[in-house]
């Protein structure tokens, strides 16, 4: 396939697709020919809104679709897995919204139905591509900050609408799975290992998924992540990386812009600034990854390994704010 452009489709009208679209036409590997919705009508104006080749009126018939090489999937949380795997078996690579699933049985046979498609299948987390978390990460490495001892973050936003599916405990809504799997995923990438034990906080609201969220992580004997999400609070974003010889502090890890500035230094009043350039769209590093896992033969970046250990993690945390005791992950 390494003269071929990849021929795009998205399975659902979810919000989210107007991050993706813009990357998409802008890469000169990959094409955007389709849309699908379970109901036609809603898929032909979301095709003409967006100037998109095809209208799908079903999720079954994009993936019947010979004209389709790989498949975006935006769907709610619960309906990950089953249509990556549907998607999968179709012969199609897939790029799915995070999280790839919410049990790490489903993670599995995603990974068994890709090795036996021979297809690539990887989880969108778009931060984990950008020039900023890749640097931070190489400072790590380096031994910059030396060991890490503490990763510590948040990401909040006020929802107050009742009817977003965020809110739906039957699609597997919460707030852990929305943001708290960003700090998450970038506590375990940048101490480079995975936690032993868990311990969560949670509160639930009226519609039954965590609205707030307080979680800490263990991992051996001298590392913790340590951080808070939700819907109840203002907007907020943040990661802090405590090293056994200084700190990094990111102010925008999860959503950086084309240009973006992290802090590095000894002590908390000794930071110096540095200034990194990413790319004006946020979501082309995901896009060019899948093409370079499928076109290239490369490993994805964010491997299903990678997506397991997360999904652990959240369940972890989860089953910890349930039983109001620490769990091992």
């Amino acid at each position: 396939m390494t003269n071929r452009i990849l021929r795009w489709g998205l399975l659902s009208t979810a919000r989210i697709n107007r991050s993706l679209i813009p990357p998409l036409r802008a890469s000169p590997r990959n094409r955007l020919i389709g849309v699908a919705s379970r109901d036609p009508a809603k898929a032909e104006a979301y095709a003409r809104e967006w100037n998109i080749e095809r209208a799908f009126g079903s999720y079954e018939a994009m993936l019947a679709s010979p004209d389709i090489d790989v498949v975006y999937i935006s769907l709610p949380n619960r309906l990950h897995a089953e249509w990556t795997i549907k998607a999968l078996r179709a012969g199609k690579h897939v790029l799915c919204e995070k999280p790839l699933a919410t049990r790490v049985e489903d993670v599995d046979a995603i990974a068994a139905a890709a090795a036996e498609a021979g297809r690539v299948v990887a989880e969108a987390f778009m931060y984990r591509h950008h020039p900023q978390t890749l640097r931070v990460k190489s400072l790590i490495e380096r031994g910059a900050i030396g060991e890490v001892r503490l990763a510590r973050g948040a990401f909040t936003f006020t929802l107050t609408d009742r009817a977003n599916v965020r809110m739906n405990a039957d699609l597997d809504g919460g707030s852990v799975w929305d943001v708290g799997c960003y700090p998450i995923s970038y506590a375990r990438t940048m101490i480079g290992a995975e936690p032993v034990e868990a311990f969560g906080m949670q509160f639930v609201g009226p519609s039954g998924v965590d609205e707030a969220f307080i979680g800490t992580l263990r991992f051996g004997e001298d590392a913790y992540a340590q951080f808070d999400c939700g819907f109840r609070a203002p907007f907020r974003m943040h990661m802090e990386i405590v090293g056994s010889e200084g700190l990094i502090v990111i102010p925008r890890p999860f959503k950086p812009t084309a240009l973006e500035a992290i802090y590095i230094g000894k002590a908390s009043d000794q930071l110096e600034s540095l200034t990194i350039e990413g790319p004006d769209l946020l979501y082309l590093g995901e896009v060019e990854d899948m093409a370079n896992a499928i076109l290239d033969g490369a490993a994805p970046r964010i491997s299903l390994r990678d997506s397991r250990a997360n999904v652990a993690a959240i369940l972890a945390l989860l089953r910890s704010a349930r039983e109001g005791r620490p769990v091992p992950v």
